[in-house]
């Protein structure tokens, strides 16, 4: 059996491909949107490295899919092709989202200042995977004028960084590190 082709030249010039057929430069707005998607599912890997609770690693690839879904969302050229069913982010992932976050507060003590990332590993990792969430948001909503993006699609990303904001929390807790609290006195 022949090995695939890693490299196809295609883009040599600085171009891609959209799902539909279009070509656009790879400086085109929808492509920085699905590579910023793509980074955080990059972090996201790392941070599975770190972790070791089955359950938390078991909802992280769950995300890991469902960024690979948001990815051929913000590929697809809909004037040219159908979403896939495959690239549809629904309520029901909104709401599984809210729920995960939920089961880890519950876990939590109250929070009543700002916490600056840090902690252990996982939890600074975590930290940075809802940074880079954030920013894939705001690339997604940099294109909503120009492009077609499901409310679901906008409702998941911005319930994700919650998510690894309330993680980070849990992962620290439960190493029973202290929270680093922001000293807002700035001194």
């Amino acid at each position: 059996m022949k090995k695939s082709v890693v490299y196809t030249k295609t883009g040599d010039a600085g171009t891609t491909s959209l799902i539909g057929g279009t070509r656009v430069s790879k400086a085109d707005c929808r492509l920085d949107a699905y590579g910023t998607v793509d980074e955080l599912n990059s972090f996201i890997g790392l941070l599975i490295s770190y972790l070791e609770v089955d359950k938390d690693i078991d909802f992280l690839h769950w995300v890991q899919n469902k960024l690979f879904s948001v990815g051929s969302y913000l590929a697809t050229d809909l004037t040219n092709a159908e979403l896939s069913p495959a690239s549809i982010i629904s309520a029901e992932d909104v709401k599984k989202v809210e729920f995960e976050i939920d089961v880890l507060d519950d876990l939590l003590p109250p929070l009543h200042a700002f916490v600056l990332p840090g902690g252990e590993t996982a939890a600074a990792t975590s930290h940075v995977c809802r940074t880079v969430c954030r920013r894939a948001e705001r690339t997604i909503l940099a294109i909503v004028a120009d492009y077609q993006i499901s409310d679901d699609l906008l409702a998941y990303m911005n319930r994700l960084s919650d998510y690894f904001f309330v993680l980070c929390r849990k992962i620290n807790f439960e190493a029973g590190k202290e929270e680093i609290i922001w000293d807002n006195s700035c001194e």
